[in-house]
């Protein structure tokens, strides 16, 4: 496992705007390290990147990356800047969550350049908000009128224990009609055609996503839940996400499973985590 510390000079870094915007990646398993190691390279390995949830990094989905370096594949982990522990909370990580697919393309430009990926086998796992990611990352797109509603006060937001005051915030760092120009590109495309299997495990934003854009996703998703989910609700969320991407294969993994069990060092998931590591690892391999 190595960590690697990236900047994309064509964002600026919400800290400080003269800087370019922060990416920090955890790469897994076998790779090449040098600028002979582009994806053409003969025996190539498939690459996987992995979105963490809200306010999470990428260690919390070790077992998946384990599982996937374990059967030959490259995990890269992307800690995603504003809304990572890793970094300090921003309120633009958790509200602008269009730019997360954005890191994930940024990530896959720098891999496919750096390690020795096969650019024609890339997949994205991602878990609560990570897998909003994936599913922008295949085309969904975020109601803005839905979205600029929320932001207005005028639909109750979730809840959202790591930054309770995120609507405050916004307002005093976006103030008058800023706020407004920033959400007007919240519903553009951010697929990345690169991708071509997604894992979405405990997905959230479910109720943000159009109908259309969800039932024009083409490529193989595979929703994972647990009914218990109190902080990603599985009907509007993962049920939704399943149901309307052609094809998706979505299961519940339990009546008492929870949002959380799904984080590597959360006790009571270790044997939902055991159980569904191959699936996801077998689902990934298919051709």
């Amino acid at each position: 496992m190595r960590v690697q510390r990236l900047h994309d000079d064509t964002r600026r870094s919400w800290v400080d705007p003269d800087q370019a915007r922060p990416v920090r990646v955890t790469v897994w398993g076998d790779t090449v390290w040098d600028d002979t190691a582009g994806g053409s390279a003969p025996g190539s390995r498939p690459l996987t990147v992995l979105s963490h949830g809200t306010g999470g990094q990428a260690l919390d989905l070790a077992w998946v990356a384990e599982a996937l370096a374990a059967r030959g594949h490259v995990v890269v982990g992307i800690d995603h800047h504003g809304n990572t522990s890793t970094g300090p909370y921003l309120p633009e990580g958790f509200a602008f969550v269009w730019e997360r697919p954005r890191d994930v393309s940024f990530v896959l430009d720098w891999a496919v350049e750096a390690l020795h990926v096969d650019p024609a086998r890339i997949s994205a796992v991602g878990f609560s908000l990570g897998g909003y990611t994936c599913a922008a990352l295949a085309g969904a797109r975020i109601d803005a009128t839905v979205l600029q509603a929320v932001m207005d006060r005028h639909v109750p937001m979730p809840p959202l224990p790591e930054m309770p005051d995120l609507l405050d915030q916004l307002s005093h760092r976006y103030p008058g009609p800023a706020l407004a120009g920033v959400l007007a590109g919240a519903g553009e495309s951010v697929a990345d055609a690169r991708v071509s299997r997604i894992v979405m495990l405990a997905p959230s934003l479910g109720a943000l996503m159009t109908d259309q854009s969800l039932e024009a996703v083409s490529v193989p998703a595979l929703v994972m839940w647990g009914d218990a989910d109190a902080e990603a609700e599985p009907v509007s969320n993962a049920q939704r996400y399943a149901s309307l991407i052609p094809g998706a294969q979505g299961a519940s993994r339990g009546a008492d499973v929870e949002h959380y069990w799904w984080l590597a060092d959360h006790p009571s998931g270790e044997s939902l985590r055991h159980a569904v590591a191959p699936e996801i690892v077998d689902f990934l391999n298919r051709s």
